[in-house]
């Protein structure tokens, strides 16, 4: 069987559970991870809390290949992933030399409102667990870290994926994961019982079913994932003929 590796995200943050942010992230690493062929088994949005953090990652890490932690690593009193990473290894919480070198030299000697950008604040940035493997920032500079298999990367959207795009390269990988969508208008109790026996027929993949409702627009759309594309392909004209057979009309997304 051809090697699958695995990952979780840890989404850190108060702001996420609040409501006051909507996480993008998610879905941006899910999206690449399976174009990689890293199959997402699992996401957990937990607070800013020092023993939960460090509870999760310890609960998750033996459990995938990579995990991937997004949030906490800003300039901020509540900007606490990082200690909690290295309480979590059993590790100390040093001043990482390099990455603080980067920090310096990104903004020392620069000013905003008349307030020079590099301060106590900005070189708490470079405070990390022991014996780490810096994550380069083509964003913002400020590098976050990587520490045997757990991947710590910022919050904000647009750094977050700078710093992914980085470490994926170097990821083990596995065969892609690939889909097609069908949409119609069907609603989904009258597709439910032939969907099963379709996805029965196809037990290697994936046939999400995702009901919309608005007025006029009322329907069903399924997608079918998986890493054969032949399977998936006889899948989909399967469902496709599924629909006709209801007689409505599909509209189909062919990713392959």
């Amino acid at each position: 069987m051809p090697y699958q590796p695995t990952a979780a995200i840890i989404v850190i943050g108060n702001e996420i559970l609040s409501g006051r942010t909507q996480d993008t992230n998610i879905a941006y690493i899910g999206k690449r991870l399976g174009t990689a062929g890293i199959d997402l088994l699992e996401v957990r949005v937990i607070p800013d809390d020092e023993q939960r953090i460090i509870k999760t990652v310890n609960e998750i890490r033996p459990l995938y290949t990579y995990v991937f932690t997004t949030g906490g690593i800003g300039a901020t009193h509540d900007d606490i992933t990082a200690e909690c990473i290295a309480k979590a290894f059993g590790r100390k919480l040093i001043e990482n030399q390099e990455a603080l070198a980067i920090i310096m030299d990104h903004y020392k000697g620069k000013f905003y409102q008349d307030q020079e950008l590099f301060n106590g604040n900005r070189s708490r940035m470079a405070m990390m667990p022991e014996d780490v493997t810096l994550i380069k920032n083509p964003v913002s500079k400020a590098p976050s870290f990587q520490i045997e298999n757990v991947y710590v990367l910022a919050g904000m959207p647009s750094v977050m994926q700078g710093m992914l795009e980085t470490i994926l390269p170097k990821l083990q990988k596995g065969e892609p994961f690939y889909y097609n969508t069908v949409t119609s208008n069907l609603l989904e109790g009258t597709i439910a019982d032939r969907l099963t026996e379709i996805q029965n027929a196809y037990p290697m993949l994936s046939i999400g079913s995702y009901p919309f409702y608005q007025v006029p627009n009322i329907g069903t759309s399924l997608v079918i994932r998986g890493q054969d594309k032949e399977m998936i392909q006889k899948a989909t004209n399967e469902i496709i003929e599924m629909v006709k057979g209801f007689g409505a009309t599909p509209q189909v997304e062919r990713q392959i």
